[in-house]
C-alpha cells in the first residue's frame, strides 16, 4: 500500500534512461498491507490517499513492471453498481484477470499493448494456476476517410454531428448493419486485408469493392426516381394501364419476374433529360429518343417550363412495336432510362449516406497543425419526395435492392414503416472517391 501521491509515483518512476526509485512504502509487510487494503475498501481513506502497486521491479527496462498501480481510490457512481465501491483497479489488472475468469485463451490487443505484455504475464503467472490466458498484438485497423478512434467517435456522437452510435455513417457494426452492408461483405472485406504486425492503412474504397460484389449477387433489382421530372407519351391512351414485365435479378432466373405498370403519364430522374445537351449525352434530349426499361422506345416531342424557366413536364410520343416482342423491339438507341408510372408511384424516403471526411487521409491520427479533420457538408442527403414502383411499399426493414442506375439501398431498420419506406444507401454502382482522386 503506497501513499506517494500521483506526482510523486510519476517522480520515483524514473526513465527510460535511469532506473525508477522505491517507494518508502515498499517494506510494509503482506498483514500490514491487507489490514490497508480492507479500510480503503471500506472507504476510510479519501480520494487520492493511497493506492494499492505490485511489487515488481523499480529497475526494469519496462516502464510498466516498475511497481505499477492496482487499485485506486475513486468515488464515482457506476452504471451498475452505483455507489456501492470507492475503490476501482486499472486496467493492466483487471485485463488479464477478466480474462483468465471469463475462459479467454487468446486475448488479442492492437499494438500499442505490445508493451504491457509483460505485466499481463506476470500477472497471469503469479495468480492464475491453470490455463493462464495469453496476450497478442496485431496492427489496428486504419481506413481513409474513416475515424475508427472510439474517442473521436464519441466526440462526434456528443456533438451531434451523427445521430448515434448506430448512424449509418458510423464505422460502428451496428451502424454498418443499419446502412445495409451484409456480414458477408464484412467477412470479406477482412479475410482480403488480413491480420499484419506493421502499421498501415486501408483504403475504404476496398470495403466498397466487396460489398458491391456481395449485393450484385444477393440484392434485387428495383426502380426508383430520387429527383422525380413528369413525362406524358402523347399518343399513349389515357385511361390504359398495363403491365410489363422486369426480371427481378438478371443473373438469378430462380428469383422470378415482376409486374410493372406502366401508363401515359410517368416520372424519370430530372438528370436524365438535357435542354442543350454536350456531346456524348445519350439520354433524352429535344428531339431525341431513349428507350424506357423493359417498355418501349419514346420522342421528345415538346417541353413544359414552369414561371422560372425550368422544365417541369416533358411531352413524348411512344413506338407502340418497340416492346419486347415487337416487330422494332430490336431497335438500337442509345439511352436507357428508368422510370415509374404516375398513377401507381409510392413516395418514399432516401437518404444518401457518404465518408465524413473530405480529407482521404484524414482518420485517427493527430493533424501537424492541430486542427480537426474537415467534415464533409453532404455526408447525408435527405430527400421526401423520390418515386418508386408498387412493390417498395411494402419493404421490410433491412431488406436491400439495387435501385437501377442509383446503386444499392436497405430499408432503413428503425424508421422504415409499412407504406411509409426510408431507404439508406448503402454504396453507390461506382467508386466516386476514387474518380475524385484522379481528377485531383
Amino acid at each position: 500500500m503506497c501513499e506517494l501521491t500521483a506526482e510523486e509515483i510519476r517522480a520515483y518512476r524514473g526513465t527510460l534512461a535511469e532506473p525508477g526509485r522505491e517507494s518508502p512504502y515498499r517494506g510494509r509487510g503482506a498483514a500490514e498491507n491487507l489490514e490497508m487494503f480492507h479500510r480503503m475498501r471500506e472507504g476510510e481513506f479519501p480520494d487520492g490517499a493511497m493506492v494499492l502497486r505490485a511489487k515488481i521491479d523499480m529497475a526494469s527496462p519496462n516502464l510498466n513492471l516498475r511497481d505499477p498501480v492496482l487499485y485506486r481510490i475513486m468515488r464515482r457512481q457506476h452504471h451498475r453498481t452505483g455507489g456501492a465501491w470507492c475503490i476501482y483497479p486499472m486496467y493492466d489488472f483487471a485485463h488479464p484477470l477478466s480474462d483468465a475468469i471469463e475462459g479467454v485463451t487468446h486475448s488479442i490487443c492492437t499494438m500499442e499493448f505490445e508493451d504491457h505484455r509483460p505485466l499481463y504475464n506476470w500477472l497471469t503467472d503469479n495468480l492464475i494456476e491453470e490455463n493462464p490466458p495469453r496476450q497478442y498484438e496485431f496492427a489496428r485497423l486504419e481506413m481513409t476517410r474513416t475515424v475508427m478512434s472510439k474517442r473521436r467517435l464519441r466526440q462526434f456522437v456528443d456533438s451531434g454531428v451523427v445521430t448515434g452510435w448506430d448512424d449509418p455513417r458510423m464505422p460502428t457494426l451496428s451502424g454498418l448493419r443499419r446502412r445495409g452492408y451484409t456480414p458477408e461483405a464484412i467477412r470479406d472485406f477482412c479475410e482480403r486485408i488480413g491480420v499484419a504486425k506493421a502499421n498501415s492503412v486501408v483504403d475504404a474504397a476496398l470495403l466498397d469493392y466487396c460489398a458491391r460484389e456481395d449485393l450484385n449477387r444477393r440484392a434485387e433489382r428495383r426502380m426508383l426516381v430520387l429527383r422525380p421530372l413528369k413525362i406524358v407519351i402523347d399518343n399513349y391512351p389515357a385511361e390504359r394501364t398495363e403491365y410489363v414485365e422486369a426480371e427481378n435479378h438478371p443473373d438469378d432466373p430462380a428469383a422470378g419476374t415482376r409486374r410493372l405498370p406502366f401508363g401515359r403519364e410517368i416520372y424519370i430522374e430530372r438528370d436524365d433529360f438535357m435542354e442543350n445537351p454536350p456531346k456524348k449525352f445519350f439520354r433524352l434530349r429535344p428531339g431525341g429518343e431513349v428507350r424506357l426499361k423493359h417498355a418501349y422506345i419514346i420522342t421528345c416531342t415538346d417541353l413544359v417550363k414552369d414561371a422560372e424557366g425550368r422544365v417541369s413536364e416533358i411531352h413524348c410520343q411512344y413506338d407502340p412495336l418497340s416492346k419486347s416482342g415487337g416487330e422494332n423491339a430490336g431497335r438500337k438507341v442509345r439511352g436507357t432510362l428508368h422510370w415509374v408510372a404516375a398513377r401507381e408511384a409510392v413516395r418514399l424516403e432516401t437518404r444518401l449516406y457518404d465518408s465524413l471526411l473530405l480529407d482521404a487521409a484524414a482518420g485517427d491520427a493527430e493533424p501537424d497543425d492541430g486542427a480537426e479533420p474537415r467534415l464533409n457538408p453532404d455526408s447525408l442527403i435527405v430527400s421526401r419526395e423520390c418515386l418508386g414502383e408498387p412493390a417498395l411499399a411494402a419493404a421490410r426493414p433491412g431488406e436491400r435492392f439495387q435501385f437501377l442506375r442509383l446503386g444499392y439501398f436497405c430499408a432503413d431498420s428503425k424508421d422504415t414503416a409499412f407504406e411509409h419506406p426510408v431507404f439508406n444507401r448503402i454504396i453507390g454502382l461506382r467508386d466516386t472517391w476514387a474518380k475524385l482522386a484522379r481528377e485531383t
